[in-house]
């Protein structure tokens, strides 16, 4: 006869592991002796190697019960069961692993290869990283609320890269982001960017998806937030004496 110790020892586990065990109903945990020790007999040792054996196999302890008592056509037809279940989740890991591995790559998980070559002309251009994360959940949100503006927007975006004067007013707006909203040459800035939205014909109102770009812009900066602000307003006045005229 053995104790839980020696019980456990025999089987390569723990006492905790044996009593656990007992507490899921998979080993029967004898009655004490007169001594007040639980005495195990030896084939208390052999159920627990099998249980350990199975459990290491990844055999669910749900299931091990009744694999413990099963008949050898029943017991192979279980295993084969475990088997494809085992297999279905090795594949939903790979699958796991697939994607974080894309991951990595950081855009291209959600973005088409002309957005992410957007993004990298950016950062080639001297863009902070920041202001290239909120680019990017720009692209995002068009092309989840407005995919078909996807194709023109990227030819404009490009063009806009091409230009000297809408890289500067771009490299300029990204250095304003620590800013203190009232800061001067805020003035000046916001002047810039409604003359180039004036001669390039832009409305700078907000509708569809912009609504959520332009706020989630202004949750990084109180100086973008005041620049779109200004804009949206000098665009607003302007539709307002062309309606009047």
């Amino acid at each position: 006869m053995l104790t839980i110790s020696q019980l456990a020892a025999t089987a390569g586990v723990t006492v905790r592991t044996v009593r656990h065990y007992h507490h899921v109903g998979l080993l029967p945990e004898p009655e004490r002796d007169a001594s007040g020790y639980r005495r195990y007999n030896a084939q208390a040792a052999v159920d627990l190697i099998r249980i350990r054996t199975l459990a290491d196999a990844g055999v669910p302890l749900a299931r091990i019960g009744a694999l413990l008592h099963a008949q050898p056509t029943e017991f192979a037809s279980a295993i084969t069961d475990i088997d494809t279940e085992l297999q279905r989740k090795i594949d939903q890991l790979t699958e796991y692993r697939r994607r974080i591995a894309e991951l990595a790559s950081g855009e291209r998980l959600v973005l088409p290869p002309e957005v992410v070559a957007i993004l990298n002309r950016m950062r080639s251009l001297g863009v902070s990283e920041q202001r290239v994360r909120l680019e990017r959940d720009s692209w995002i949100l068009m092309q989840a609320l407005d995919p078909r503006a996807m194709p023109l927007r990227i030819r404009e975006k490009n063009a806009g890269f091409d230009d000297p004067e809408t890289t500067r007013l771009y490299l300029a707006c990204d250095q304003s982001v620590d800013w203190d909203p009232d800061d001067p040459r805020l003035d000046q800035l916001i002047d810039d960017l409604d003359a180039w939205e004036i001669e390039h014909e832009r409305d700078s109102s907000q509708a569809g998806y912009l609504k959520l770009v332009s706020s989630r812009i202004s949750e990084a900066s109180p100086a973008w937030e005041r620049i779109i602000d200004a804009l949206a307003h000098r665009a607003k006045r302007r539709r307002t004496a062309g309606y009047d005229s």
